[in-house]
């Protein structure tokens, strides 16, 4: 039987590679520009070249657009859009749509476009679920920026641990919103390597994600942001390279940098050591008086800090801390899933929030 090459299904298949192409493009852009997740960037962009790929010359040849009824079509719909998110939107089902047409017609006369058309088609759903769940995430980061006491009550510090990873996904499943990873001894290719994974991981838990110290890693993995101590780089330089909906904390051990840390307008703040830890060795514990004076005068949320551990984070927020980071407390738990629930179940806004 011979294959209807005509000029016909040549015209529905160029007109389908541009509209698909388009689609892509628009949510590529997205993808770079406002969530500035790289790897949905290069995803889109890899499907564009492919299907460049599949537009033979025969194609265009066959193309008749002063002729072309559909040219004249259009709909209400397509005249404004209401949202961001209306837009991905429509542009993810019109690839879709575009996807399945080639697919179809290109059955008629190259067999193996309809294999590929189909399989883009599976990577477009999958897409789609990316993208929602990078969006959801970016208006988490709105959110907090509007409010920055959205920020969640308990944060976790990671030390070096041949676990790392797994302990991180097991505090995330009990519930943990807030992650920073602290790595001072590594190499850069190893902490860049761990922070990628970190990241993605508290990203599919909807978390946050925070690097210390290092601006650079922050943004290479598309971090929530950076934690600075005294002594890393001006914060007005961090929120330079990281953009404005990024999250920069600062460490501080005393009046004078917490008022340094006010001036600088830091997203929060890092109250401690509380208590007496191997994590900041040489450095004596500022204790509860400090939580006392900070809870007082404190125009952005902060988190007390150092030593802290189920024993003693009754006694913390009592003191008058709202929010507090761990490190050993989850890091050297053997269930960090439970004790991540236990410590969360302290938090008097957490148990307001299970009631409701």
């Amino acid at each position: 039987m011979e294959k209807p090459h005509n000029s016909a299904i040549y015209r529905i298949l160029d007109a389908n590679l541009d509209r698909a192409r388009e689609g892509i493009r628009v949510i590529e852009e997205w993808c770079r520009f406002s969530l500035r997740d790289l790897e949905l960037a290069d995803q889109c962009k890899h499907l564009r070249h492919e299907l460049a790929q599949l537009h033979r010359p025969i194609f265009r040849q066959a193309r008749d657009t002063l002729h072309d009824p559909g040219t004249q079509l259009t709909h209400i719909q397509e005249q404004s859009r209401a949202s961001p998110d209306a837009v991905l939107q429509a542009n993810l089902a019109r690839t879709q749509e575009s996807l399945r047409v080639l697919e179809e017609y290109s059955k008629l006369c190259e067999p193996a476009m309809a294999d590929i058309c189909k399989q883009m088609r599976y990577q477009i759903y999958t897409l789609e679920s990316q993208l929602s769940r990078a969006t959801h995430h970016s208006s988490l980061r709105s959110r907090l920026l509007r409010d920055p006491y959205t920020l969640p009550d308990l944060y976790l510090v990671t030390s070096p641990s041949e676990t790392l990873v797994a302990t991180v996904k097991a505090a995330l499943k009990g519930g943990l919103k807030l992650v920073q990873h602290r790595d001072k001894d590594s190499s850069d290719s190893e902490r860049l390597h761990t922070a990628h994974q970190l990241c993605q991981l508290c990203h599919q838990h909807d978390a946050l994600f925070i690097v210390n110290d290092r601006v650079d890693i922050a943004l290479a993995v598309n971090a929530d942001g950076v934690h600075l101590g005294q002594q890393d780089v001006p914060m007005a330089l961090a929120r330079q390279i990281l953009g404005p909906e990024k999250v920069v904390g600062r460490s501080t051990t005393n009046v004078d940098e917490m008022e340094r840390a006010i001036k600088e307008k830091a997203d929060y703040i890092g109250v401690g050591p509380i208590f007496a830890t191997p994590t900041k060795v040489g450095k004596a514990p500022v204790g509860l008086d400090y939580i006392q004076y900070v809870s007082q005068n404190s125009p952005m949320p902060w988190y007390a800090i150092g030593g802290i551990d189920e024993q003693n984070l009754t006694e913390v927020l009592a003191a008058g801390a709202e929010k507090a980071a761990v490190v050993r407390a989850i890091m050297q738990d053997p269930n960090p899933t439970e004790i991540t629930q236990r410590l969360l179940k302290k938090f008097p806004g957490h148990n307001l929030e299970r009631s409701q």
